[in-house]
């Protein structure tokens, strides 16, 4: 007697919803995601999001802390520690350990055992961005300020930047802290905006002009290491270098992109930066300036900085651009600084380039 037969159905082939969505929407969705390290895992995840990754517009590059090139352990600079003095000093001889980390174990999408990025520890910052081949908008973060300040004192500084220096402002003060309870700030002894004298006497102009050169230097430097990044993306129409601490920013639009890669860059003769033009600077000073959330800012002064006619690349900015630079520099209670030293009396200062 020959056993029942017993009837299997089919099992049911689950569908995968993934491959249904069109590759514009995937797009979409993996230009929100941004994060340089995210993306290099969607990556190596199949060939159509290792396809799509590299037609991302928007891309965001978080470095927490750089490793010598040479792989050496003991090399290792943590930039999340206190801030590093000489950071840009280094910046050429070390690699971006934390960016790269996420491809070190890659391989390549066509099923072959060859690492996706070979001899990892000699690729540098563009040779990371390389397979992203459609950026447009770039942001960069690095782990910290350039500029060491003591404790309790305030300076940030935004640039725009083409082939050289277009714009700049530094805004700074002695201190932040909270207002004084149950009673008002003394007002100063000049109502008219005007300096008082111990300002020149008591090292307070020649610490303005530090924090100035300092701010300059740290822009040209960030702008001398773009420059293959940008020569390497000729699609990027956005390009924005900052830091964790919020100090400083760098920016370049469509137009200075196009501007920086028809014009030469003038090299600083004495390191590896981009030159300095010869400057107009107006600086402007208020000994106290309530910010919003109970806050107060001392020694408060607003430098708008801008190239002089003969340091210009022949793109000179007007009045009115120039003050809508300043204005849209900083963000919350510094916007509201800015506002109030600009209603202050304006000095007039000249530096020439270096």
């Amino acid at each position: 007697m020959h056993p029942k037969a017993r009837i299997h159905a089919d099992p049911v082939r689950e569908v995968d919803h993934f491959d249904c969505l069109p590759d514009s929407l995937v797009l979409l969705i993996l230009n929100k995601v941004e994060d340089v390290r995210s993306l290099g895992r969607c990556y190596a995840v199949s060939k159509r999001l290792c396809g799509l990754v590299s037609l991302v517009h928007d891309v965001y590059v978080k470095i927490d802390r750089v490793v010598a090139v040479d792989g050496d352990a003991e090399g290792t600079l943590n930039l999340s520690s206190p801030k590093p003095r000489s950071i840009f000093s280094h910046f050429l001889r070390l690699m971006l350990f934390t960016i790269i980390k996420p491809f070190h174990n890659m391989r390549s999408p066509n099923g072959t055992a060859r690492p996706l990025f070979p001899q990892l520890s000699q690729h540098s910052p563009a040779q990371v961005l390389r397979n992203f081949t459609h950026v447009r908008n770039l942001r960069i973060e690095l782990p910290s300020g350039d500029v060491g300040t003591e404790e309790g004192v305030l300076l940030k500084w935004r640039a725009e930047y083409g082939s050289t220096l277009e714009n700049c402002v530094i805004l700074g003060g002695t201190r932040v802290d909270r207002k004084p309870v149950g009673g008002e700030h003394e007002p100063a002894l000049e109502d008219n905006g005007s300096m008082p004298e111990s300002f020149y006497t008591n090292g307070g102009l020649k610490l303005r002009v530090v924090w100035t050169i300092s701010s300059l230097i740290a822009a040209s430097t960030r702008h001398y290491l773009l420059r293959s990044i940008i020569n390497g993306h000729p699609t990027l129409q956005s390009l924005v270098l900052t830091d964790a601490d919020g100090q400083g920013t760098l920016c370049m639009g469509a137009k200075q992109l196009e501007e920086f890669r028809e014009n030469q860059l003038s090299a600083s003769a004495c390191s590896n930066r981009t030159q300095v033009p010869a400057c107009n600077m107006k600086l402007k000073y208020a000994p106290y300036v309530e910010l919003p959330g109970g806050m107060a800012l001392q020694g408060a002064t607003l430098v708008a900085i801008k190239p002089s006619p003969e340091g210009s690349n022949g793109s000179h900015p007007n009045r009115k651009e120039a003050e809508g630079f300043v204005f849209g520099a900083f963000d919350g209670p510094f916007k509201v600084a800015v506002k109030t030293l600009m209603k202050r009396r304006t000095y007039l200062l000249e530096m020439n380039g270096f």
